[in-house]
Order: C-alpha cells, then sequence, then structure tokens
C-alpha cells in the first residue's frame, strides 16, 4: 500500500479516499513502468536539480533540490475552491460550478480530459531519447524538468478520470499508458504528438509552439463549468510557463550563436554558416515552419459544432473568457474566418459560436507572433538583414478549411506539382535533418555549451551558468 501523503503529494485527501487508493494501487505500477520503458533513456541513475511541487502555495509548489529520476514526487494538485464560483459562459452561465459530472455530459467531458491526457506522456516519449545528445547540463536539466511535469500533468488527468468516471475512468486510464508516440497499430491520439523529436532544434520549436498550444487549451479547460476540471488546469498553467520559457529560449539562444558565427565570420551563406558548426538561420526557419504548421492542425477545423456545443453546454470557454466584454453566449455574434473559394483565399464573416477554433487559434498566433518579434531582435542588433516570419495558416495543412491544398507560407495558392518542386525550400529536407542531428554531442561539464547554441543569460534558480544541474553517479 502506498502511503500516499508522502510519495504523492496532494491536496485532494487521497489518504482519506479509500476507493481512490484502490485504483490508484493498481495505475501506479503500470505508470512507473511506462515511466521506465517509454520516459527519459539512461535517467534512472542521475541526480537532477528539480522543481517539485508539493502544495499550491507560494512557497510550495516550487521546491528545489536533487532527485533521481525515479524517485521523482509526480504530485496531485487542484487550486483552492471557490465556493461562489459560477459557470461564466453558455446556457448555463450564472449556476454555480459544477462539483460532480452532469450525466449528460459525462462521455463528451470523458474524452476531453483523455485527449488532454493523452498528450502529456506523449511528449516524453517524444523526447526519450534528446537526453544522450543534451547541449549542456542546464539544458540537460531543463529537459528532465518538462518531463518529469509531464508525467504530473497525466497524473492531474489521470485522478480526474479515477476519481469522477468509474469504470470508464479506470479504463481510459490504463489506455492512456499503452498508447506509444509513433506507433504504428497504437499511437497517440493527435497527429503532432506522433511526430519524431530528432534532436534538440526540434525540441526547442516543440516547446515553443505546441507547448503553447498546450497553454492555450488548458486556459480554455480552465473555464469550465466542471470546477475540478477548472481547477486543475489552473495549477497545470503555472508550470506550463516553464516548457513554454524553455522552448522561446532555447531557439532564441540557437539564433544568438547563428549571428554570432555570421557576424564574427564576415558571412551570410547559410553553407558557409554551416560550414562553422553553426545551424543557419534558413534552416532555422523551416524549422518553424513545420512546426507552427503542425501545431496549427491541434486546433481542429475552423468551423466546429462540436466546438460549439463545448461551449454552449459549459464544457469548455474561450481564452481568457472572464476578460471578455460580450455576452458570453454569442449568439447573435459572427467571426472573420479564411477559408477557400475556387482557387483563391477569402475571409467570410462566420458565427461566432461556431468558429471559436479559428478564434482560440487566432488567439495563439498572436501570442507566438509576439515571441518571433523577440527573435528577430536578434540579426537586428547585429545588423543581419533576416527576419523570422510566421508561415500563412493554409500553409502545409492537413485539417481545416486549407487540408488537401496547396498554400506557399507567403499565402500564395499553388498547383500540386509546383508546390513539390518548392516543398524543401520551405519544410526541413532530410538533408537538413541529418545535418543538424551531426552537431548533436552530449556535453556534460558544468559551465560548457554546445558549439551551435548560446549559453543563457542566467542560470536557475539564482544558480551559476556553470552549476552542477545534473550529476552523474
Amino acid at each position: 500500500m502506498i502511503d500516499y501523503s508522502e510519495a504523492i503529494p496532494n491536496n485532494v485527501d487521497l489518504a482519506g479516499d479509500k476507493t481512490l487508493q484502490r485504483a490508484l494501487d493498481k495505475w501506479h505500477p503500470g505508470f512507473l513502468n511506462w515511466w521506465n520503458d517509454a520516459g527519459p533513456a539512461n535517467s534512472a541513475r542521475l541526480e537532477v536539480y528539480l522543481r517539485t511541487a508539493i502544495s499550491v502555495e507560494k512557497d510550495g509548489w516550487a521546491n528545489f533540490g536533487y532527485v533521481r529520476m525515479p524517485e521523482y514526487r509526480w504530485g496531485i494538485f487542484l487550486v483552492p475552491r471557490d465556493e461562489n464560483r459560477t459557470v461564466a459562459f453558455g446556457d448555463h452561465k450564472g449556476d454555480s460550478a459544477w462539483q460532480e459530472v452532469p450525466g449528460e455530459y459525462r462521455s463528451t467531458l470523458r474524452r476531453m480530459i483523455v485527449t488532454q491526457g493523452d498528450t502529456e506522456p506523449a511528449s516524453v516519449e517524444q523526447q526519450r531519447l534528446l537526453g544522450m545528445t543534451a547541449p549542456s547540463l542546464y539544458d540537460l536539466r531543463n529537459l528532465f524538468q518538462v518531463n518529469v511535469e509531464e508525467g504530473r500533468h497525466l497524473w492531474a488527468m489521470v485522478y480526474l478520470l479515477h476519481r469522477y468516471f468509474g469504470r470508464d475512468g479506470r479504463e481510459e486510464a490504463e489506455a492512456l499508458l499503452a498508447r506509444r508516440s509513433g506507433a504504428e497499430n497504437n499511437p497517440r491520439i493527435l497527429n503532432a504528438f506522433n511526430e519524431e523529436t530528432r534532436h534538440w532544434l526540434a525540441f526547442f520549436m516543440f516547446a515553443f509552439f505546441t507547448d503553447r498550444d498546450g497553454k492555450f487549451q488548458l486556459a480554455s479547460l480552465a473555464e469550465s463549468a466542471f470546477d475540478p476540471l477548472s481547477r486543475t488546469c489552473r495549477f497545470m498553467l503555472t508550470e506550463e510557463a516553464h516548457h513554454l520559457f524553455v522552448g522561446e529560449s532555447g531557439v532564441a539562444r540557437v539564433v544568438q550563436r547563428t549571428c554570432d558565427v555570421m557576424r564574427d565570420h564576415r558571412v551570410s551563406d547559410p553553407a558557409q554558416v554551416r560550414a562553422l558548426g553553426a545551424i543557419d538561420l534558413e534552416t532555422i526557419q523551416k524549422l518553424l515552419n513545420f512546426h507552427s504548421s503542425v501545431t496549427l492542425d491541434l486546433y481542429g477545423s475552423e468551423i466546429s459544432s462540436n466546438a460549439a456545443n463545448y461551449y454552449t453546454t459549459g464544457l469548455k470557454g474561450r481564452f481568457e473568457e472572464s476578460k471578455l466584454t460580450d455576452d458570453h453566449k454569442l449568439a447573435d455574434d459572427v467571426y472573420p474566418v479564411q477559408e477557400m473559394e475556387g482557387d483563391r483565399i477569402v475571409t467570410r464573416s462566420a458565427p461566432a459560436v461556431t468558429s471559436l477554433n479559428a478564434r482560440l487559434r487566432d488567439d495563439y498566433i498572436r501570442e507566438i507572433q509576439a515571441g518571433l518579434d523577440r527573435w528577430n531582435r536578434i540579426p537586428a542588433a547585429l545588423e543581419i538583414p533576416f527576419r523570422f516570419t510566421l508561415p500563412h495558416i493554409g500553409f502545409h495543412r492537413k485539417i481545416g478549411n486549407f487540408a488537401g491544398r496547396h498554400i506557399g507560407p507567403g499565402g500564395e495558392v499553388m498547383t500540386e506539382s509546383a508546390w513539390s518542386s518548392r516543398k524543401h525550400d520551405w519544410l526541413p529536407s532530410p538533408e537538413d535533418h541529418a545535418f543538424i542531428e551531426s552537431l548533436m554531442g552530449r556535453v556534460v561539464e558544468p559551465g560548457k555549451f554546445a558549439s551551435w547554441i548560446a549559453p543563457p543569460v542566467r542560470g536557475i534558480k539564482g544558480k551559476p551558468i556553470d552549476f552542477e544541474y545534473v550529476r552523474f553517479n
């Protein structure tokens, strides 16, 4: 029997809930088997300077210290309950938030929780081998921090399944451990989480683009009328910020190193930059194009009756719903949506309630663009004329209004043959990935960094950059 107050820090009274204890007693060994089988490779003996959440209070959710990876304490936390919270949108607007699952929404809520929960172990699986080529101890520690927190987020979703969905929830929790990223017969639910993460630039891009989608999805679920889901997602968002930092700062450091090489050696040709051991800006743009387009598919179809139903029934709100000033029902509101009309891209007004996926995606794009603006300050400061740009929303899409159409990054509509002839001008080729992989090599001396990435501006939790963030024993 597990001592839940010690092994699994929580604020949901695990020790007093015998039914939940029995469910977790069966699930926990399977989780550890999954972690050993699909989690970070060759990490069991390492001592890592990690942040561990032991409570939701300011001085409790971020405890730092050395931890052996398999001994990390994956906790279950919800932000404190607001007894006066009411539903903020949809047909139930003004009603008291739900503390139990309404029967009519049971299957839909379960599927939403499972889909979110499935992304958490998937990203750990995608990143399993990255530790073997970490560019520094600082980066290795950040990778492991992301991994253990994705594992904790899996626990958060599994808690909801076990606590509120009975046998169906227990079966879904088992299935979360059975699927594998990229598996032919039992893959992860969403396509972006079946893509390979072959090297660290792809990891940084994933953390910047795809983890940021996670932020927007969690923020929307945090508006849910189902209060335990809302409270769970609100706490998850406090940890998600670090994942976004790892992505944005990681790409920025790659860009900084490349620009420094270009300035110091007075080169601009990609081949010359590569010969000096840096990743050329053009290839970084290709990775940007790929990850941004794949992530946009996670928002689903621009026009969606499911999204409308989630909203009107109170299951999932808009990003920062409480800050919006409309009536929070959207019965007569419209929203601009781009689509194909023959061979042209046009914008039309669509009912706002069925355009919620498009709106959430547009909120996301605005935040992504702000990140690109920050990256672009690096070449600008060194008077290098290159600037990163986001591709058109129709570029390289498999889901939604532009699925199956051939749209260039500037929004130009193309024939299939024209697209195919230029595809690798815009998306990374096998040769591009092979070049990046050729630069990957593990750096384990404190304070040292691989030649293709600049050091960070500062260390973690006030520690120096040359701190021993990972101990090899």
